[in-house]
């Protein structure tokens, strides 16, 4: 019985984390808005509403459905435009950024203030009602 015991343990930490960490994968949180993101810092124009920046890098198969995803968000939205950067090409934006795993978007206001962040793939409907929280 006693020898049962570590493995109980292990087990149910183990569980706390993967619950923890599929639940916490593509929630889009809210930021607080302290930095300013540039046109120049991201290698874009803003749209006239939001903009959405993604970080990603070339093997990460998230990252595509993340981009197929955002891309047909912003295909009918005239006001909101996609960024697709590479992480690994442009290190010192993701240090600055904090950013920490790809795929993460985030999400600019008009005026390059970051209003929302999603690590991880992000779903539909969560993009669209971050975009319609902006106005």
């Amino acid at each position: 019985m006693k020898s049962l015991l570590p493995i109980a343990i292990v087990l149910a930490i183990t569980s706390a984390y993967g619950i923890w960490y599929q639940r916490s994968r593509g929630v889009i949180k809210a930021k607080n808005k302290a930095g300013i993101i540039t046109p120049e810092m991201i290698g874009g124009a803003f749209g006239s509403r939001a903009t959405l920046v993604q970080f990603s890098s070339a093997f990460c198969t998230p990252c595509r459905a993340t981009r197929a995803l955002l891309e047909n968000v912003v295909e009918g939205l005239r006001d909101v435009v996609h960024i697709d950067i590479d992480a690994e090409d442009n290190l010192e934006l993701v240090r600055e950024l904090k950013i920490l795993s790809t795929p993460t978007t985030l999400i600019l206001d008009s005026t390059g203030h970051e209003v929302g962040r999603a690590v991880g793939a992000p779903k539909r409907e969560q993009v669209l009602n971050a975009l319609d929280a902006i106005r």
